[in-house]
């Protein structure tokens, strides 16, 4: 059966050092509904079987670099890392993992292009177990309704550029409103909508000047432990 790949471009957001320097990172293999550069969308509930094989396994599927050089050298097929967590949400196929061997060379070159923002897509490697196939202009060619997941693989041209990859951000270390907003899409699987509703919501909480700074730091105590459960649950 076919070897197919679907690609989805990665904006990277770096933890605190505790985290980096360890590799961990988290994103989204696909998106759902969304249509790549080959026609293809996949759809809500297509990665359900093959996860609950693989977690059957006790395992991910592999984490390669450039699909391993499709299929090149010995070399080229060795796992860059690890995936340490797949699930779907609202959003699409959310991945979490960790690269391998950082104080190497290999291990150290990846990480940086992953740092400076050039070496920015994910892509998966998958073989169509069902799918719809479009009759409109406007319709995908093909609508993925279950797929067998092979491989997961860093990459440097994608095919989509809806889905993201962010490396594992703490909250304590989120700066700004609008850094709240992209953290509840990227790590909790919030739409843009929900994200700005639910910011616009702790900004209407925020105590008046005049209850303190012992306040503002309950209120700020608050939020964060209300974003730890959003985290835990999605």
């Amino acid at each position: 059966m076919k070897l197919d790949r679907f690609g989805c471009g990665l904006e990277v957001k770096f933890a605190p050092d505790s985290d980096s320097k360890v590799g961990k990172f988290s994103g989204y293999g696909s998106i759902f509904g969304n249509m790549d550069g080959g026609g293809d969308m996949i759809e809500k509930g297509a990665f359900k079987e093959t996860l609950a094989q693989w977690e059957a396994k006790g395992k991910y599927p592999p984490m390669l670099l450039q699909h391993g050089g499709f299929f090149g050298s010995v070399d080229d097929m060795l796992p860059i890392g690890k995936w340490t967590s797949m699930e779907e949400n609202a959003k699409g196929l959310k991945v979490e993992g960790e690269l391998y061997a950082l104080s190497t060379e290999r291990g150290t070159y990846i990480y940086e292009g992953l740092k400076a923002g050039t070496l920015d897509g994910l892509s998966i490697g998958y073989r169509v177990k069902a799918q719809r196939n479009g009759t409109k202009p406007e319709e995908p060619r093909r609508t993925l309704t279950a797929v067998e997941l092979v491989e997961l693989s860093v990459v440097t041209f994608p095919m989509n550029d809806k889905a993201r990859i962010s490396a594992v951000k703490a909250i304590e270390g989120l700066q700004s409103l609008s850094e709240c907003e992209d953290y509840l899409r990227d790590a909790c699987g919030f739409s843009r909508s929900q994200a700005v509703a639910f910011v616009s919501r702790i900004k209407g909480l925020r105590p008046s000047d005049s209850e303190g700074q012992k306040s503002v730091e309950a209120a700020a105590q608050s939020a964060n432990r209300l974003l730890q459960q959003l985290t835990r649950r999605s």
